[in-house]
């Protein structure tokens, strides 16, 4: 699988990420460990959960992903040759309503979630461990304080965010320079080839505005982790519409040109997005979800495709349309 650089000091990662969110929920053991194992014996590393994968499942406590990849990695003896990702801030808080209450970013709250994350897991480090939501009732200083601490810890390697604005990642990373600490080298957002209405509300996820991209653009050695990059199936299945943030007059524009570009070059709508991802001048890896090895297969061809300098600029001019704010 094609590697990418997270600048000097940072890990080489897979090119796609895939992502472990409905893994021991929707997606059971038996599936999921298949899926592990393709993605790893086609050279994939770069794997990511959450302390709350999936409360929102059935039955679900937001430990099955992190617990069943514990397992999977005990069985494979493979844990020193992935690049592991978790997150914390985004658990329910017991007795209150969700999401609007979450566990957040406090020193002893990250410090618990984080040690309760290796153990799941099995490990004694996170590779990449990232505060999943913003905290308003937290002070950034404290999160990235207990942040510094954990790295010093060796407990994690390397820090991310995942759902902040680019304001809040600037002034995070200012601050964690001004006190020598880590900052956020790994930014985690929605992002997929279709712009957002500019009045789109996604609750507590954001998504990669024109703002983010520009500010990671400046900031080299940053890399964006596209989440949420295939909209759960909309581009391609007729039983998943596309959620009503993306629905705007623009997107049909959009839309044709990708159907323009897969009927040139044979590949799926889904991998010409996922090309058109990797392509990005903003280092790019595209977080990748599946529930059947069929699906990863889809994912893992992207990588083999090529679009050419004249399909990136089509792609790239109707997907500029609506671009304030987007």
């Amino acid at each position: 699988m094609l590697q990418r650089s997270t600048g000097p000091d940072g890990p080489t990662v897979s090119a796609l990420c895939l992502g472990a969110m409905t893994f021991g929920t929707t997606v059971d053991e038996e599936a999921a460990t298949a899926i592990l194992d393709r993605f790893t014996e086609a050279g994939g590393a770069f794997v990511d959960t959450a302390n709350n994968y999936a409360v929102w499942a059935p039955g679900g406590t937001g430990h099955e992903s992190e617990e069943l990849l514990g397992r999977w990695m005990a069985r494979r003896g493979n844990r020193d040759s992935l690049v592991l990702a978790s997150k914390s801030g985004a658990r329910p808080v017991p007795g209150l309503p969700y999401p609007e209450h979450l566990e957040g970013l406090s020193a002893p709250v990250l410090r618990g979630a984080v040690e309760g994350s290796l153990s799941r897991l099995g490990t004694d480090r996170l590779d990449v461990h990232y505060a999943h939501v913003t905290d308003p009732a937290t002070p950034v200083e404290e999160t990235l304080g207990a942040y510094a601490e954990l790295v010093a810890e060796g407990k994690a390697v390397h820090l991310g965010c995942s759902n902040h604005t680019a304001a809040e990642v600037d002034a995070a990373n200012g601050l964690a320079a001004a006190r020598g600490w880590p900052g956020y080298r790994f930014v985690q957002q929605r992002h997929t080839y279709l712009r957002p209405r500019p009045d789109a509300d996604f609750g507590i996820q954001r998504h990669a505005d024109q703002d983010l991209l520009d500010h990671l653009a400046d900031h080299p050695g940053t890399v964006l982790l596209a989440y949420s990059p295939l909209l759960g199936g909309a581009y391609s299945r007729p039983d998943r519409p596309l959620a009503e943030q993306y629905r705007w007059p623009v997107a049909e524009a959009q839309l044709a040109v990708l159907a323009e570009v897969s009927a040139e070059t044979g590949a799926t709508v889904n991998q010409v997005v996922l090309a058109w991802l990797l392509a990005h001048p903003v280092p790019t890896v595209p977080v990748i979800g599946a529930s059947s090895v069929a699906q990863l297969e889809e994912s893992l061809a992207a990588l083999e495709l090529r679009l050419d300098a004249d399909q990136l600029h089509r792609l790239d001019t109707a997907r500029s349309v609506g671009r304030a704010g987007g």
